[in-house]
């Protein structure tokens, strides 16, 4: 161009910014500078919007005071909106809210953007508030707006908001919107009812590829296969071609449900379409049949992909892993690095999981050699697989290398010191973190626990709750345990109350375990029941907690029924639960359902009695004078009697006079 001017200059950089070259966008802008033009309100934009997430923030800091020089910050929504987009999407929540607040007329673009802002980091009243606020200037809503606030709804809990910002888009006509439709059903897959999704699917006014995929994706990862394949049929049908994200989310869920006939189906479809050579597919593929012990057939899919990446080696290789064939992953590597791919820390994690004693040394080598030994993920990786095998002292010898900034690695080291009992030294490693993270506080809080220093514990939790830090299920483990310990139920119902508030792991199955023993040992059998009754899945440990909660307050003849009940449902008894049945019947004078359970234990279920169980039937039987009988148990024992045994044993005979 014989002459450029501020117009010229804002389109090229615009084009090269849709093409991906932010850097070549940044020289541009340079030369723009240098030749004395100043920037107008089009030319910071595209540049601000580029794909390159780590780019984009170093620019916005850079271009901050530019934009605010060139005077086009406040009058000018553009650029302020694509800075404040900037911000919300590096995490600079402060920063964005400062620049809103000094817009004076922010446009409903600049709305969405910061409730967007909120809503990608996790923080839904946030993005309700903002999202109320844009409601209250009357600006007017676009469907861009519902789908901002509606990326946020993820749990049971944002069920009702969600079904309100449904019923704002019927009302506000935008219901009909693929776009918000689309946002919608995402919304509610995550936290509706799933059985009402099918009615919602059915009455959208329009779908898409992107609603199939969606619903097809949910209907799998809740095992319902039936239905999924239904869908997927019907997909067809509907004249919608199922892409690689179809393949890939059914896949991905089938590998989870571990329905091995439907992923053949859909690997037989991905080849009729000639998806299963791509990458994604490919991948998927490798995985599924992995996890399913097929590793010919994984290796096969593996072989079919055209463009393999770091993606796919790495499938491969887990795959292995999880079959303990380390010499395959070993060739593997050498083929990786043959093909010219670099393995990752994602590799290196991988293998680690599965490698045997003999081999770990080398692959530590090996590790040092590529590279990685300085990298947190890989490190921590190394120091759990030497604790793994009780090679503690390698483990601790890795400690030279681990900085403050090694959150991964303090936290896998100062988990061995809590093992071997160093409180001290696992408390000092972690305080020394440049940014400690859930898992290091929840360290600290397990080896006060363990230290019996429970006011400190609860101290720490405190101190914890001021840095920002949110409860998860460790966390509620960690201080119900400590409740249970101290018995203190009032402390105990209010971490409940904590724990239902924050979500923190209130429908897992191990943290409503922990609450029913926390209840039962503080004395509310009432609460434990409640919590039993309410739990979505109960497992083995749920039935033995119930049952010991029921002996221990002398409830017998309901503890015996709720062993039978949980025997009636299928699950089989362990060492733990017959303990706790037998205690219960110990402590009510059941002597005779007593020795049946017992002599059931082994003959019926093949659990070895161990030293516990036959004190326990000993106590059971001398308590009321048929020492005679306790004494053959006591000869039956497949190992010696101890101290204890022969304690209640006399002290039975004392009682009635068969000294």
């Amino acid at each position: 161009m014989p002459e450029r001017n501020s117009v010229s200059y804002s389109s090229v950089i615009s084009v090269i910014c849709r093409s991906g070259q932010t850097e070549e966008a940044w020289e541009i802008l340079s030369r723009m500078r240098a030749d004395g033009l100043s920037p107008t309100r089009f030319t910071f934009a595209p540049i601000l919007s580029s794909s390159s997430s780590l780019l984009q923030l170093s620019q916005a800091i850079q271009l901050h005071p530019l934009i605010l020089k060139s005077g086009l910050l406040h009058p000018d929504p553009l650029s302020a909106t694509a800075l404040l987009n900037v911000m919300g999407r590096n995490g600079k929540l402060d920063d964005a809210v400062k620049l809103f607040e000094e817009m004076p007329e922010p446009t409903v673009l600049t709305w969405n953007c910061i409730i967007i802002a909120f809503a990608q980091q996790g923080f839904e009243m946030d993005s309700m508030f903002w999202f109320r606020e844009l409601m209250r200037t009357g600006i007017g809503l676009t469907d861009c707006s519902l789908v901002s606030i509606l990326k946020v709804f993820r749990s049971l809990k944002s069920y009702e908001f969600a079904e309100q910002i449904h019923a704002l888009s019927i009302k506000s006509f935008f219901g009909l919107s693929i776009l918000v439709s689309n946002a919608l059903l995402n919304a509610y897959c995550s936290c509706f009812p799933l059985v009402s999704l099918d009615k919602f699917f059915s009455l959208l006014p329009a779908k898409d590829l992107i609603t199939w995929n969606t619903f097809i994706t949910a209907m799998a990862k809740i095992d319902r296969p039936d239905r999924t394949m239904e869908l997927f049929l019907s997909m067809s049908l509907e004249g919608f071609s199922p892409n690689e994200t179809t393949f890939t989310g059914m896949l991905c869920a089938f590998t989870k449900i571990g329905l091995g006939k439907y992923g053949e189906l859909i690997h037989a479809k991905s080849i009729k379409r000639n998806l299963n050579s791509g990458a994604y597919v490919g991948s998927s593929l490798v995985e599924f049949y992995a996890k399913h012990h097929r590793l010919d057939d994984s290796v096969t899919a593996f072989a079919d992909i055209s463009n393999k990446n770091v993606v796919s080696w790495n499938a491969l290789i887990s795959g292995h892993t999880n079959e303990d064939a380390f010499a395959s992953c070993l060739v593997f590597i050498k083929e990786m690095l043959a093909s010219e791919f670099r393995p990752n820390e994602f590799t290196f994690s991988s293998i680690l999981k599965s490698v045997s004693v003999s081999d770990l040394g080398q692959l530590h080598s090996f590790i040092i050699r590529m590279g990685y030994e300085s990298n947190d993920y890989v490190s921590s990786s190394v120091i759990t697989s030497y604790a793994s095998h009780g090679l503690f002292s390698d483990a601790l010898a890795c400690t030279a290398l681990v900085t403050p900034f090694h959150v991964g690695s303090s936290n896998a080291i100062a988990c061995i010191y809590n093992k071997k009992g160093r409180f001290e030294e696992a408390n000092e490693l972690i305080l020394l973190q440049d940014s400690p993270d859930n898992m290091s506080w929840n360290i600290l809080l397990t080896a006060h626990a363990y230290k019996g220093n429970y006011l400190e514990a609860f101290w720490l939790f405190r101190r914890m709750q001021v840095s920002g830090f949110v409860i998860d299920n460790y966390t509620a483990v960690c201080l119900l345990s400590i409740c249970s310990r101290i018995s203190s139920l009032d402390l105990g119902r209010c971490f409940h109350g904590l724990i239902l508030k924050a979500n923190a792991g209130s429908c897992e199955v191990f943290v409503q375990n922990v609450l029913l023993d926390m209840y039962a040992k503080c004395g509310s059998l009432e609460s434990c029941l409640a919590v039993f009754e309410e739990m979505p899945e109960k497992n083995l440990v749920s039935w033995t907690a119930l049952v010991s909660g029921l002996g221990l307050h002398g409830f017998i003849v309901e503890a015996l029924e709720r062993f039978q009940q949980m025997e009636q449902e299928g699950f089989v008894p362990d060492g733990i639960t017959f303990f706790a049945i037998l205690c219960a019947c110990r402590h009510g004078g059941f002597v005779e359902e007593g020795m049946r359970i017992f002599n059931r234990m082994r003959w019926v279920y093949g659990v070895e009695p161990e030293m516990d169980h036959y004190v326990c039937v000993v106590d059971l039987l001398c308590s009321f004078g048929r020492t005679k009988e306790a004494e053959v148990v006591i000869s039956g024992m497949p190992f010696q009697p101890n101290t204890i045994i022969w304690r209640v044993f006399l002290q039975g005979c004392k009682k009635y006079s068969f000294a």
